[in-house]
């Protein structure tokens, strides 16, 4: 009798398995979102939980409201913009992990590890703290993250090309000089403020990465710029299966690489400076939820996207979740949980002696 082994099953290679695997992680997205709610400093019935739910979407007393306003504040303005935000951070980290591995065909590449969320975290930095890129009015941490991460990603990539090939080793020493470098400048902005200002304090918790700021204007804000960025992914994902088999061969079957590599970076960038700019930095997001995937469900794009996107918006919610009940009633930073996983990921990917997008390695 044949043994049967992960090794033999994955990657997923029918339909109808890869359409079964979605289905469960939108069960388990589901589930998430339900304990997040519940689950927290103060612990809410569920019954009510969804009659505050219910009358605030009719907009009409549907139920009679015999809670108190501080629960109702509880669910509504704080707990569910925090967990759907949660979901389109998670879910559009790992869009730009998948976006920078396809540009430079390393499966360690992420916006954490190439120093491309530390460049936007010195900018949006630089616009809370010193005041910079004013006339961008409302939009000025946005675009001072969007404005550092695109510098970042310049300057790893320009550094990790020898002649004209960015090699692996190359590619991770350069970003995480980009990420000192930027973290460096970041530290200095901050202990340049006035120590124990507001303004100093919310950078520092921000730095680490935090979700505690999430409003019903800051979520829609991210959901409506992670689903544009999303399709816009999603609508040349067949490009992205070319990239992987190498420059020559993207040439040679009509790629227009410029273009295509033009589009990448502009996408990843300001996906990226958009995230940093409402949640901070949150690290190996971008790293261990695409290779994961990538390991179930194969490398076509087509697949890992959508997939993708589920696992990491259900990885950042468990994150949050963690966040909020290890030290409660104290909260802490989501950075610090994603680091704690993401890490020994990392260095377990660097171990290894090759790094593949087929799923095995």
């Amino acid at each position: 009798m044949q043994k049967i082994s992960l090794k033999n099953i994955l990657p997923l290679k029918k339909r109808t398995h890869y359409i079964l695997f979605c289905f469960s992680m939108c069960l388990l997205l589901i589930l998430s979102l339900i304990v997040s709610t519940l689950v927290g400093s103060v612990n809410i019935d569920p019954f009510i939980i969804g009659k505050i739910i219910v009358n605030r979407i009719s907009n009409a007393e549907v139920f009679n409201p015999n809670w108190s306003r501080n629960v109702e504040s509880i669910v509504w303005t704080l707990r569910l913009p925090r967990i759907i935000l949660a979901f389109v951070v998670g879910a559009g980290l790992s869009l730009c992990g998948i976006l920078m591995q396809a540009l430079t065909k390393n499966s360690l590449a992420d916006p954490y590890v190439l120093g491309i969320s530390s460049g936007a975290s010195a900018g949006a930095v630089c616009a809370i703290l010193l005041g910079w890129f004013t006339f961008a009015g409302n939009y000025n941490v946005m675009f001072g993250a969007t404005i550092g991460a695109l510098l970042a990603l310049i300057i790893a990539m320009k550094v990790a090309t020898i002649n004209n090939k960015i090699t692996s080793t190359q590619l991770v020493l350069s970003g995480i000089a980009v990420s000192a470098l930027f973290s460096s400048f970041t530290n200095f902005c901050v202990y340049h403020t006035k120590t124990g200002s507001d303004k100093v304090n919310t950078a520092l918790y921000w730095m680490l990465g935090s979700l505690g700021g999430a409003t019903w204007e800051k979520m829609f804000y991210g959901l409506f710029a992670f689903f544009i960025c999303a399709l816009m992914i999603v609508f040349f994902h067949k490009s992205l299966d070319v990239l992987l088999l190498g420059d020559d061969a993207a040439i040679t079957l009509g790629v227009n690489l410029r273009k295509i590599k033009s589009s990448i970076i502009i996408l990843g960038t300001i996906l990226t400076g958009i995230i940093v700019s409402i949640s901070g930095v949150i690290g190996f997001v971008g790293l261990v939820i695409p290779h994961i995937t990538r390991s179930i469900v194969g490398s076509s794009h087509r697949r890992l996207i959508p997939a993708a996107i589920l696992v990491g918006g259900f990885f950042l919610i468990v994150c949050d979740l963690l966040s909020r009940v290890i030290v409660s009633p104290q909260e802490l930073s989501i950075g610090v949980v994603t680091s704690f996983f993401g890490a020994p990921f990392f260095l377990f990917l660097i171990r290894k002696s090759q790094h593949s997008f087929g799923g095995k390695s």
